[in-house]
């Protein structure tokens, strides 16, 4: 007696959205995400970009630079558009940011509460965003 072929595709990693980054900060927040965290990282430079984005991709989480790096704007009018977007199309959003006065007006305007980039790696970042992220051991399970 033959079983029909069980479907074992997996779903689609969640995606995040990596914003205003320096090359190299955006290395160091891909690895950590990518070692701890079941997800797909796209990146982009200018809020514009992440809107066109934002359009055209569902994303699970958003994370943006206080300052963008290429032009030093300032990052948070990205909480504005994302708290903006249809509820059923509204990604999560974090601040990247060292400075608790930027994160404060960043939850103030409907960001969850984010980390800096001095926290990469620290077990309150990695809490915050498997609010968010599945972490490798619960998508494994």
């Amino acid at each position: 007696m033959s079983h029909p072929p069980r479907d074992t595709a997996k779903p689609p990693l969640p995606r995040v959205l990596d914003v205003g980054n320096c090359d190299a900060d955006h290395g160091r927040i891909r690895q950590f995400l990518t070692t701890n965290f079941e997800c797909d990282i796209d990146r982009v430079m200018f809020v514009d970009e992440a809107r066109a984005r934002l359009a055209a991709q569902t994303y699970a989480l958003v994370l943006v630079n206080r300052l963008i790096f290429a032009d030093a704007t300032p990052g948070l009018p990205l909480v504005d558009l994302v708290q903006g977007l249809p509820a059923e199309r509204r990604p999560a959003v974090m601040l990247i940011s060292n400075y608790d006065d930027a994160q404060a007006e960043a939850v103030a305007r409907g960001a969850m509460p984010g980390f800096g980039k001095a926290a990469l790696g620290t077990p309150d970042a990695v809490a915050r965003l498997a609010t968010v992220l599945p972490t490798r051991m619960t998508r494994r399970a």
